[in-house]
């Protein structure tokens, strides 16, 4: 008869751990990956070059060219896409090249996509790929075996320089490149808000004004139906609807606010800031220092949202112990600069909280604007906001 003996904790054995990082893991699989990727386009690279170049002198051969670096672009895409998953590298997309119809023709096409400096840096890197691949492979695969204590160290080295060629050969063209892409990036956040915004108003409209409207409406059909039985009773229901049409009115001008408020565009930032100053739940101190000429009405439209969801955001998340906040509006140079500061209990920041202030992050850069936030917690919030100054007209 076997007896079986339990082990104390402490004589356990530990569990078992990984012996690299998740991060070290993927760099590995990266090297060693590099082999066989690198061979399928080092062979393609050098058949496309090769037939291209010995058919140049045909009809066929310049068109052919430009369809292989049209490939090449392709093959560029993967290969950022496997650097972004494996390396954590992120590489803008390049901007596509236009097509025939947009680009004035065939042959402004061909000429330009002969000329795509993106497809040829990605022939290049697929050429010099062929022989860092094998001595990547050739290290990784070894030093599995032989060179584990210090893998880590050399696959970092090595994915180093992975990273930088992913960087020098794969990105965009230029600063223009990027730029246009920044824009691209940019034009889909503003699509999304504008959309978001149009939502918001909707709903407004379906739950506030459109439903007081309707509840008028039934109100007043039926004082018209007793009016001639119950004279006081109508009256009553009369003053009732009265009452409704107030309150229509209020939340209709509350969203003609929000959108675009007539004292904005009347007399300007200082004005509409002091007015929405005073809406806010604790004192606010407004100073506007801009000079005489107004900014665009878009410019001045997104600096009028941005002060008024900070003053909410006081309202909202500054905490019983707020006794005031400020507002200040100045223009430097060519940007007009807004700072909003609170004395409450702070710990706000642009990823989180429900503040709302990464929507604001995002819808200044979509002008090419810049937010920054300053929230300690217990001492209060500075929000620091910065648009580009564009004159009116």
């Amino acid at each position: 008869m076997t007896t079986s003996h339990a082990i104390p904790d402490n004589d356990r054995p530990p569990p078992v751990r990984a012996a690299f990082s998740a991060v070290t893991w993927k760099e590995i699989a990266h090297l060693l990956t590099n082999l066989p990727l690198a061979i399928v386009g080092f062979v393609y690279a050098v058949v496309m070059v090769s037939i291209t170049g010995g058919l140049s002198v045909t009809a066929i051969g310049i068109p052919l060219l430009a369809c292989g670096l049209y490939l090449s672009r392709q093959m560029g895409r993967l290969d950022r896409a496997r650097a972004r998953a494996l390396l954590g590298v992120r590489v803008d997309e390049p901007t596509p090249i236009p097509g025939p119809k947009r680009s004035g023709g065939f042959f402004p096409w061909l000429w330009t996509s002969i000329k795509d400096p993106v497809g040829w840096r990605t022939v290049l890197y697929q050429l010099i790929r062929l022989p860092w691949g094998v001595l990547t492979f050739t290290v990784a695969l070894t030093g599995l075996f032989v060179l584990w204590p210090v893998l880590p160290y050399v696959a970092r080295l090595l994915a180093n320089a992975d990273r930088a060629m992913v960087r020098g050969l794969l990105s965009p063209s230029d600063d223009l490149e990027r730029r246009i892409a920044e824009l691209e990036s940019d034009r889909g956040v503003v699509v999304d808000t504008a959309a978001a915004d149009l939502r918001r108003i909707e709903r407004d409209l379906h739950d506030g004004a459109q439903a007081r409207l309707v509840a008028l409406a039934m109100g007043l059909g039926l004082a018209k139906e007793k009016l001639l039985e119950d004279p006081e009773g109508a009256a009553a229901m009369v003053d009732e609807a009265h009452g409704e049409v107030k309150l229509a009115l209020q939340e209709l001008r509350d969203l003609a606010r929000g959108i675009h408020p007539a004292v904005l565009t009347d007399r300007g930032l200082d004005a509409a800031l002091s007015s929405v100053a005073s809406r806010c739940v604790v004192p606010v101190k407004v100073a506007v220092d801009l000079p005489e000429a107004r900014p665009a009405q878009a410019i001045e439209g997104i600096a009028y949202f941005v002060v008024s969801e900070l003053l909410q955001n006081v309202s909202k998340h500054a905490g019983p112990g707020a006794r005031g906040a400020s507002v200040e509006v100045w223009r430097s140079g060519a940007r007009l600069l807004i700072r909003v500061s609170d004395d409450g209990r702070g710990g706000a920041g642009a990823s989180g909280g429900g503040s709302g202030l990464a929507g604001l992050s995002e819808r200044l850069g979509a002008v090419d604007g810049v937010l920054v936030v300053d929230s300690p917690e217990g001492v209060g919030t500075t929000v620091t906001a910065e648009l580009p100054w564009r004159d009116r007209g």
